[in-house]
């Protein structure tokens, strides 16, 4: 399963960082949303990613836009990765790939010719009407969400 532009945002409703439940179709509604996926908490690719959402998050506030992270990652591990960077914004614990299923977001990855299933660096923008207006998948960590925010700007 996958989400296509111009979809809505699904009515998931997940744990997240702080003791949250995220109703994402609910919490969100009326304002836009950036929802990034990223493989795992403390790795030097998603910390990357995840200060410069952190670094960019009164930008996005002052455009009218939420952030919220997305891994299969427990909410103690998020709890943890949240403290340890100061990040402003929640993060879902995804373990039952329910997030990641609905936005085709595990993939075949492969890592020292072997082969598995992991989380697709992705992310996806949706407007305040809940729905899907970019798509950005298997994206590098460095520069992104300077990107994302530049789109964010344009709508």
């Amino acid at each position: 399963m996958s989400i296509d532009i111009g979809d809505k945002l699904p009515a998931l409703s997940l744990p997240a960082s702080g003791g949250k439940t995220i109703a994402l179709s609910k919490d969100y509604a009326g304002r836009k949303l950036v929802l990034y996926f990223y493989p795992k908490d403390n790795t030097p690719g998603c910390t990357l990613e995840g200060q410069d959402f952190t670094r960019l998050y009164p930008e996005f506030q002052k455009a009218g836009t939420d952030i919220v992270g997305v891994s299969k990652d427990s909410v103690k591990s998020h709890d943890n990765f949240c403290a340890k960077f100061g990040f402003p914004y929640p993060l879902i614990s995804d373990a039952e790939e329910q997030a990641c299923t609905a936005f085709g977001a595990i993939v075949e990855k492969s890592m020292y010719g072997k082969k598995y299933l992991g989380i697709d660096r992705c992310t996806f923008l949706f407007n305040e009407k809940g729905k899907l207006v970019q798509a950005w998948r298997s994206v590098k960590a460095k520069g992104h969400a300077d990107e994302v925010l530049a789109t964010v700007k344009e709508l």
